[in-house]
């Protein structure tokens, strides 16, 4: 993509901060699955939990970025080293195979980066077999009656059966890939009957998205929705609005329908109708003004999407979306970085939702799709959606 003089420079510098950065951070993390950067010790937090717990541990489902992040500098690089602690992490992974229970629909987010980067990058055949596993799993939460994939499984205090989420639309390309790679179109065909669900059902008019939508889980049709990680219910939670943004944009690169890149266009205007002069997206576009509650991982999630319209897009319309994408990568690089050795994270200010404590803190994924951002904007990224 054509970038600016000034652009390009800084472009340069920032894939050289990030080859720098995880050329140490990943040897101090090489048999961990990261999640966090717990400051002040100089060690990242351990997400896998070797007694198994089913809500978190090693299920939760954000393990597979740190794989990812590993598949990325491989590519880059070309240093074994990196390939070697991706299938370090992947295979920490078969525990929840065994274990089975503590398994929901973000078996794409845990497999994509993993194993199908694994199988894409060197054809081993025990990748293969893993993410065909982890698609047979989600195609197998797909409720016919309503035409979307379950998002949870039984919670304690909720009936969640008819529930499903925004974040999903980054688990489908699971079976866009288990399609693509056996032949079988029944893989495709729920992905896509989801992602048409999402468009009349998360996708409001303006461009703004649900996160938790409700169906009858018997009858199907819309029962209610909910506020999920956003300020309340009907507000614009931003990660949210990335995980449409760019969801879609998946959809549309693994089918060519064109209704998905509109719906992400759509997305994206809104998107980027509320970036705020300073560049610094806050965890809901509709929270109020103070606290200035922030979430860095959106802002990363939101360029690799915007990137991906911009290649999609004619010519005339490309530098819109380009020139966001670089305010927000350049935002986050300039002020919301932290590249010293006093910490393992890249990204600061990472905000799981807006009414969890744990706001302003370093999340592994915002991480990963930083670089992946950055990577994008070179030209020569590694695409594992």
């Amino acid at each position: 993509m054509l970038l600016q003089d000034s652009d390009q420079q800084w472009l340069e510098g920032v894939v050289g901060k990030i080859r720098t950065k995880l050329a140490w951070v990943s040897e101090k993390s090489k048999r961990k699955i990261p999640y966090t950067t717990v400051y002040g010790t100089h060690d990242n937090r351990i997400t896998d939990n070797p007694t198994g717990t089913e809500t978190d541990g090693i299920y939760w489902w954000t393990n597979g970025f740190w794989g990812g992040m590993m598949w990325l500098m491989y590519h880059e690089t070309g240093d074994d080293k990196y390939k070697e602690i991706a299938n370090f992490s992947e295979e920490q992974l078969d525990e929840c195979f065994r274990g089975y229970y503590g398994l929901h629909h973000d078996v794409g987010f845990m497999w994509l980066p993993t194993s199908v980067a694994n199988y894409k990058v060197t054809g081993n055949p025990a990748s293969r077999k893993r993410a065909l596993h982890a698609a047979n799993l989600l195609a197998g939460r797909f409720n016919l009656a309503g035409g979307f994939i379950r998002a949870w499984n039984d919670l304690a205090d909720g009936d969640t059966r008819g529930w499903a989420i925004v974040d999903c639309m980054f688990n489908i390309p699971l079976l866009y890939w288990a399609s693509e790679e056996t032949g079988d179109p029944r893989f495709k065909q729920i992905a896509m009957k989801h992602a048409d669900t999402a468009i009349s059902a998360f996708v409001r008019p303006d461009g703004s998205v649900n996160h938790i939508v409700e169906f009858d889980p018997e009858n199907g049709g819309v029962v209610r929705t909910y506020g999920g990680q956003g300020y309340e219910e009907a507000s614009s939670w931003t990660r949210g609005q990335t995980w449409a943004l760019y969801g879609f944009m998946m959809s549309y690169i693994h089918t060519g329908k064109i209704e998905y890149l509109q719906t992400a266009q759509r997305i994206a205007h809104y998107f980027i109708a509320n970036i705020p002069e300073s560049g610094i997206i806050p965890i809901d576009f509709r929270q109020p003004k103070e606290p200035a509650y922030e979430d860095s991982t959106a802002e990363a999630i939101a360029a690799c999407g915007l990137i991906e319209i911009a290649k999609a897009v004619g010519t005339h319309e490309k530098d819109m979306y380009l020139r966001a994408a670089v305010k927000l990568l350049r935002t986050l690089d300039e002020v919301r970085s932290d590249w010293s050795e006093e910490s393992d994270c890249i990204l600061i200010n990472g905000s799981p939702a807006y009414h969890n404590d744990n706001r302003h803190t370093a999340i592994i994924y915002g991480d990963y799709y930083f670089m992946e951002a950055v990577f994008k904007l070179k030209g020569n990224d590694l695409y594992l959606w």
